[in-house]
């Protein structure tokens, strides 16, 4: 009977931990999970798992893994928010899929994406033909965003003071041409603009803030 009540004990207290950690970590969908949040996950669940059942593992032991799995995702995180090159390597770039209308074999075969995925992912989002796709970019996340023919959309060209050389051969213009707009309008550095996106012809620009 004690035993019971102890596991019910450690099971209360991995889970009010657990939960700390958790929202300390932020929210995030499901969908949005990268692969470093998904093993994460599984680590801190199954560290918790081991806490609870194994009555020889005190609770410090059991508690302080998990502690730093948190903390080491923070940091991991905070690093990435300040690098974009980081980000790329540990988490991976979005990748172009359909180009133009013609799929990118290229860059599936490179991320082991094959085309069940992809009309999988194209019939969740009500497209049934590849031929109303004009561009398809599988994100870090591994979902799918998609760009139909004839249709406006906002294109992304800087992030975080890094400049998406993919998105400027969706509009069909190049780096020099970039720069020379924002020269225009009075940006003289990519690495000062922490968004700037373009549409239908104009820009929408946001600069860092000052720390």
């Amino acid at each position: 009977m004690s035993e019971i009540v102890t596991i019910l004990m450690r099971t209360v207290i991995m889970f009010v931990v657990v939960l700390f950690v958790f929202r300390l970590l932020g929210k995030k969908e499901f969908g949005e999970l990268t692969i470093i949040d998904f093993a994460v996950s599984l680590m801190i669940a199954e560290l918790a798992v081991i806490a609870i059942e194994d009555l020889e593992v005190s609770l410090i032991r059991g508690i302080s893994p998990i502690l730093l799995l948190g903390f080491l995702q923070l940091s991991l995180e905070s690093i990435e928010l300040k690098s974009q090159a980081f980000r790329d390597i540990v988490e991976g770039r979005p990748v172009m899929i359909i180009e133009e209308g013609k799929l990118n074999q290229h860059n599936m075969k490179k991320n082991k994406y094959d085309l069940d995925d992809m009309l999988f992912q194209l019939r969740e989002q009500g497209i049934s033909d590849i031929r109303e796709v004009e561009y398809a970019v599988l994100e870090r996340s591994g979902n799918l965003s998609i760009f139909k023919k004839g249709d406006n959309f906002t294109v992304p060209l800087i992030q975080d003071g890094d400049l998406l050389d993919d998105n400027l051969r969706i509009i069909k213009k190049n780096k020099e041409w970039l720069l020379s707009e924002l020269d225009i309008k009075g940006y003289k550095k990519i690495k000062d603009i922490f968004y700037c996106s373009y549409m239908n012809g104009e820009f929408f620009i946001e600069m860092k803030q000052k720390r």
